[in-house]
């Protein structure tokens, strides 16, 4: 089957819509009638947009998440239920809160430094015992770093470029997260995968998933490890795709496609098509 049309699921930094349907209730099955967890609000709305570009005709030929959207694009893949993926999601965000609140930290965006310059500036401070990591490896020009805020502070003092401090609860992906990782890890032993029905690219290295130990591990990986979406992108470009729909509301990863200047990938928005 010819590969064409990706879909791909945004992480934190998005903000959730509105959801109806068996989204709606699954949503409250999960959440209660109280407020819903901000990582729950980004992934229903993900799934509900995802559900209306079925309905509309767009069927994916491969998915891939960034960060939180993994568990979204699990869900797409048909590796992963509704419930089982909010129940996962729910967790998910309590367990990264309750790491930020014990180890404080955060992340920000590096706009044009160059990747030897940022990964040399992260080496020589984490060398100092002060928890700063690559995070995001999300464009050819963009690259996230997270941490301790006074490792954050040196590292944007060290490289050039513009600096945006992301709107994030905590340091993502770096090893403040140890505790809700160890978390995450129990509950994704206990939760029933399938092998996927549509290709699943993982953000963690670009590999494609294709069975359900290998999306469980994905899963698992993500918490600590950096998203690779120069990966994620590069694979898309191998497989032939041409078009990348998001299925989120604010159109980051869409965005993003305008660094890949070689890939000649076209990205729209899944408001784009349901208008």
């Amino acid at each position: 089957m010819a590969i064409r049309r990706g879909v791909v699921f945004p992480g934190q930094g998005s903000r959730g819509g509105e959801v109806s349907g068996e989204v709606e209730e699954a949503l409250r099955r999960v959440a209660g009638e109280g407020e819903t967890p901000y990582q729950l609000s980004v992934f229903a709305s993900s799934v509900e947009l995802f559900h209306r570009l079925r309905e509309r005709g767009v069927e994916p030929d491969v998915v891939a998440g960034h960060s939180l959207g993994e568990y979204t694009a699990a869900y797409a893949a048909g590796a992963l239920s509704l419930e089982d993926g909010m129940r996962l999601v729910a967790e998910r965000d309590r367990l990264m809160m309750a790491a930020s609140r014990e180890h404080p930290g955060g992340m920000t965006a590096l706009v044009g430094a160059g990747l030897r310059e940022v990964t040399e500036a992260v080496a020589g401070i984490s060398a100092a015992d002060r928890v700063v990591v690559v995070a995001n490896y999300n464009t050819p020009r963009q690259t996230v770093v997270s941490g301790e805020p006074e490792a954050l502070e040196e590292v944007s003092g060290t490289v050039g470029g513009r600096k945006f401090e992301l709107e994030v609860a905590g340091a993502f992906h770096s090893p403040l997260m140890a505790g809700a990782a160890r978390g995450m890890d129990e509950l994704l032993s206990q939760v029933e995968l399938r092998d996927p029905e549509v290709p699943m690219v993982s953000a963690t290295d670009g590999a494609v998933l294709a069975k359900a130990d290998d999306v469980r591990l994905a899963l698992r990986n993500q918490m600590l490890s950096p998203v690779r979406w120069v990966a994620v992108v590069e694979r898309f470009a191998e497989l032939g795709v041409e078009e990348i729909v998001e299925a989120g509301e604010d159109g980051t990863l869409v965005r993003m496609l305008r660094d890949f200047k070689e890939v000649g990938i076209e990205g729209r928005k899944a408001g784009e098509l349901l208008s």
